[in-house]
């Protein structure tokens, strides 16, 4: 009987460590392909509750990953603020109102409200209804006419532009719209173009929108025999002189192209400014920016500024399910800088990612994790495998845990991955992040398989030599193994 129960024993042992080999032998055929050859490739498995390895692939090396990075920014801000913050946008007056007149500035204090406007929180066409109640607040007070400015102060986010390490061919975009104190429109500009029957035409900008009275573009995008959107938009933080080039499809009537927004803060003091022109208010002097006022023109909000109006955005919970289910550059951006905003009121970049990164140290081991952005847009960030599992693991066991897993797409199912590893074994077993830029293709999350076990798995290839459709194909074989597991 003793001798059974060894013999089963050694039976037992050997068909685990067979089980255990299966994805580790995935990931080993997978680095072997031919497209891999010169390729960059860190990958983990663990086991959520205990952090115990069952795969890896140079597990500590540290890469730009895209849009995976989103999960600090995500579980930052969860962890930090909360799921239910709002960020809020505060409307102040500087002056007496006597007869209707308001001798003063109107204020708009930005506090870092990504939601503001957002074609993500309201209907098409309703993005800017938020401005009838700024407008009845004004008109409640009877006033009707305004000595001053309509002025608008993102200040306390800092005028950075974008974080270290975006690239210029991303900024003038709409997924490199960077982080400010005041965002509107998810601080996108549309353009409108109008194209011809010849190839190689010269394309002709119709309009945008919202409007931008003193833009500055030149365009080089033309006509070719093309299905979709071909063209790139330059053009830096702050600056109203933009330049297209690429391509667009044959006999286009009205073909939108996004590009970011120049200056989000002056564009608000516009919008604000023409909606109560509009209503009967009179303004006498011009919209601005607190950016472009001589230092003794700024708000000072001492005893002489009263708020009348407070607007609060949609919440961090909110905000983060979007961010990492439809992959938000701009809503990244922002929590991070909420985090810094409400931490310590230096609402930037580096700021947030300090503190994220004190918080998250404190509980995971992050050793030489290099992060830059909070979207994954910076080729700067450097995070390996084993960052992304620790961070994982440690969300598992947060009393944010719920809230944090909700904001993951599943595979075959919804966001970013609906259409990875569907019909597959990962389909639905899967919920992860996904990342893509040019030569990365990335994966981060965790995954619920087929024998009831939970794993937590990072997955990020660089500089490999194929299609991404094809590393991505390659890639769905070792996530499929993982969730038959």
């Amino acid at each position: 009987m003793k001798s059974f129960s060894f013999v089963f024993f050694l039976l037992l042992a050997s068909s685990l460590v067979v089980s255990q080999n299966t994805i580790q032998s995935a990931i080993d055929q997978f680095s072997s392909s031919s497209e891999l050859q010169s390729a960059s490739i860190s990958f983990l498995v663990t086991e959520t509750s205990s952090g115990k390895v069952i795969a890896s692939k140079n597990a500590l090396m540290t890469l730009p990953t895209a849009s995976t990075a989103k999960l600090f920014a995500t579980a930052g801000a969860i962890e930090l603020l909360g799921k239910d913050y709002r960020p809020s946008t505060r409307i102040y007056i500087d002056g007496p109102i006597v007869n209707g007149v308001l001798d003063g500035n109107i204020v708009i204090r930005g506090g870092g409200d990504v939601s503001l406007g957002s074609k993500f929180f309201n209907e098409e066409g309703k993005e800017n209804a938020f401005l009838k109640q700024w407008v009845d607040t004004i008109k409640k007070l009877g006033i009707t006419s305004v000595t001053g400015k309509i002025i608008a102060d993102g200040s306390e986010f800092g005028y950075n532009g974008v974080p270290d390490g975006w690239a210029w061919t991303d900024m003038g975009n709409y997924y490199g719209a960077g982080p400010s104190g005041i965002c509107i429109y998810d601080n996108t500009l549309k353009y409108y173009f109008k194209t011809g029957s010849n190839a190689g035409q010269l394309s002709e900008l119709l309009y945008t929108v919202p409007k931008i009275s003193d833009l500055v573009f030149r365009n080089y995008v033309t006509a070719e025999n093309v299905s979709g959107d071909n063209s790139y938009i330059f053009g830096a933080p702050f600056s109203n002189d933009r330049f297209a080039t690429g391509s667009l499809p044959l006999n286009s009537t009205k073909f939108e192209v996004k590009g970011s927004l120049p200056d989000p803060e002056y564009l608000l003091a516009l919008e604000f400014s023409s909606a109560l022109l509009s209503s009967g208010v009179s303004i006498k002097l011009l919209a601005t920016g607190v950016r472009n006022l001589p230092k003794d023109q700024k708000p000072k909000y001492d005893v002489n500024s009263k708020l009348i109006y407070t607007h609060y955005g949609a919440t961090v919970g909110e905000i983060a399910k979007l961010t990492n289910m439809k992959s938000v550059n701009l809503f990244a951006e922002g929590l991070v800088c909420l985090v810094g905003y409400k931490t310590t009121k230096m609402g930037t970049t580096d700021e947030g990612l300090r503190i994220i990164e004190t918080h998250f140290k404190s509980k995971a081991t992050l050793n030489s994790l290099f992060l830059n952005d909070g979207s994954g847009l910076s080729r700067s960030n450097g995070i390996s495998a084993t960052h992304f599992c620790n961070l994982l693991n440690y969300m598992a066991s947060s009393s944010n845990y719920t809230t944090y897993f909700n904001t993951l797409p599943t595979a075959g199912k919804s966001g970013t991955i609906a259409s990875l590893c569907r019909g597959e074994a990962g389909d639905g077993r899967v919920f992860a992040k996904s990342g893509t830029m040019n030569r990365i293709k990335s994966y981060a999350g965790y995954v619920y398989s087929k024998s009831g076990k939970k794993m937590t798995f990072s997955f990020t290839v660089n500089n490999f030599s194929g299609s991404s459709s094809s590393i991505t194909a390659q890639m769905e074989k070792v996530l499929n193994t993982i969730s038959l597991y």
